[in-house]
């Protein structure tokens, strides 16, 4: 198997906005200019839109599984004796995603749902383990794994992320002789991915700049209650905005988002020891000078 690309850090995606971009940096390498956000979320969506009316995927094998069918998502164009399956754009869902570095800027995020799954369904802060594959819209793939691979969702391209959550994983596993394991009801999907909430400028080697992506997935478990910098408050609970997504989280505006900074006041006290661990796994969170803001978040505290 190659190795796989991950869907990228979304701290790499966050920093495209930052980042001007020249077209030569004087070495002689040729950097992309940054296009308009705006205007490539409406190519973006064209271009989905349009592989979505000529293509279709193999529904017919999900609904009478052939011995030995793998459950796997594959794509057809519709012509030839094929002309008259059902496009795409008649099956799929979608939803409104916010770009993460212009939130003015909206995707449209289309995704397949063959099966919903039967069991847990992550959140955006969540682990996932999945089998996947990637393609453009040519349909030549740029990564795969046909063995489970586990993926932390805040550290995947936002629209990969913002698929995964609508789905369920599976009710159980086995595990076979070889050690490889079987599992149950599982979520079975594709997600149709703009280069807004993709990789952008910052594609890996084999991926060119502004791509269409599609993944397809089996959703196989679930890890829940992940804490990334171990601070004793879960991931999930440091998204103050409620917007689903922990970059734009930072209260000490140190360039560190709260998920990941052990001290998120910047008050110089680990936020650890500004909140209470209950031994039933509950958190308190004190405000011991009472002026509304917890300790944890409030750099008057213990410092005034």
């Amino acid at each position: 198997m190659k190795i796989a690309y991950r869907l990228l850090f979304f701290l790499l995606i966050v920093l495209v906005g930052l980042i001007s971009c020249n077209k030569d940096d004087g070495d002689g390498v040729i950097i992309v200019p940054e296009r308009d956000r705006a205007e490539e979320a409406l190519v973006a969506k064209a271009e989905i839109e349009e592989f979505l009316q000529t293509h279709f995927y193999n529904y017919e094998d999900f609904e009478n599984p052939p011995a030995g069918f793998d459950y796997k998502i594959v794509f057809g164009k519709r012509e030839g004796d094929n002309a008259n399956k059902i496009p795409l754009i008649d099956q799929v869902s979608s939803k409104q995603v916010i770009d993460r570095v212009k939130p003015e800027v909206t995707y449209t995020l289309y995704y397949l749902n063959v099966s919903q799954g039967e069991g847990d369904s992550p959140n955006f802060a969540d682990e996932a383990l999945v089998t996947f594959k990637g393609q453009f819209l040519d349909l030549n793939a740029f990564d795969a794994s046909d063995s489970p691979v586990k993926f932390d969702l805040t550290a995947v391209v936002p629209g990969f992320q913002e698929a995964m959550v609508e789905f369920n994983s599976a009710t159980s596993f086995t595990e076979n002789p070889d050690g490889t394991l079987n599992f149950e009801g599982f979520g079975v999907g594709a997600v149709f991915v703009p280069s807004g909430i993709g990789f952008w400028l910052n594609s890996p080697a084999g991926i060119p700049v502004y791509s269409q992506l599609i993944f397809t997935f089996n959703l196989l478990d679930v890890t829940t209650g992940i804490d990334h910098d171990e601070d004793g408050i879960p991931s999930s609970m440091e998204d103050l905005n409620n917007n689903g997504f922990l970059g734009d989280d930072d209260t000490d505006e140190d360039g560190i988002p709260n998920f990941l900074d052990t001290d998120d006041d910047g008050d110089g006290f680990l936020t650890r020891d500004e909140i209470i661990i209950n031994p039933d796994g509950t958190i308190e969170f004190p405000d011991t000078n009472e002026n509304g803001i917890p300790d944890y978040l409030d750099n008057t505290y213990p410092n005034s």
